[in-house]
């Protein structure tokens, strides 16, 4: 029997895949939702959608659990607090929603790296990055 799950894949991400008012690239939605189904486990309390618009790394699901509201909408408030916990300030809000976390979510990555922790608002200990992902973000 063969396996029908990249079809499957195809099947679930070709409305996402083809948004008009998206900047994302389809290639790169077509790769998120590709590693979204190549997961072992989805991640606790994040939906397959929330999964395929992210690259599944580590800060891309921590940023995920803590920014996502109903119908996995983007909190803003909740993604600026944190950005400003890890001293960064949001000079993005003439953009829209997505392209703000976008931006704030690349200078983001690279403050966690150099740190090598997370700061989150309201709680005294940070995140710690996995070594897999402190590898690939250093330099």
């Amino acid at each position: 029997m063969a396996d029908t799950k990249p079809l499957d894949l195809e099947a679930e991400a070709a409305a996402t895949i083809d948004t008009p008012k998206s900047k994302v690239k389809a290639a790169y939605k077509r790769k998120y939702a590709e590693r979204e189904a190549a997961m072992v486990r989805r991640p606790k309390g994040l939906s397959r959608k929330a999964l395929a618009r992210c690259n599944g790394d580590w800060l891309a699901i921590e940023l995920a659990k803590r920014t996502l509201g109903e119908k996995d909408k983007l909190d803003l408030d909740a993604f600026n607090a944190i950005l400003e916990a890890n001293g960064i300030e949001n000079k993005w809000t003439h953009l829209n929603p997505g392209q703000q976390r976008m931006c704030g979510g690349l200078k983001l990555r690279a403050i966690v790296a150099e740190n090598e922790e997370l700061a989150l608002p309201g709680e005294d200990e940070p995140l710690h990055p996995t070594r897999v992902w402190l590898a690939a973000h250093q330099r």
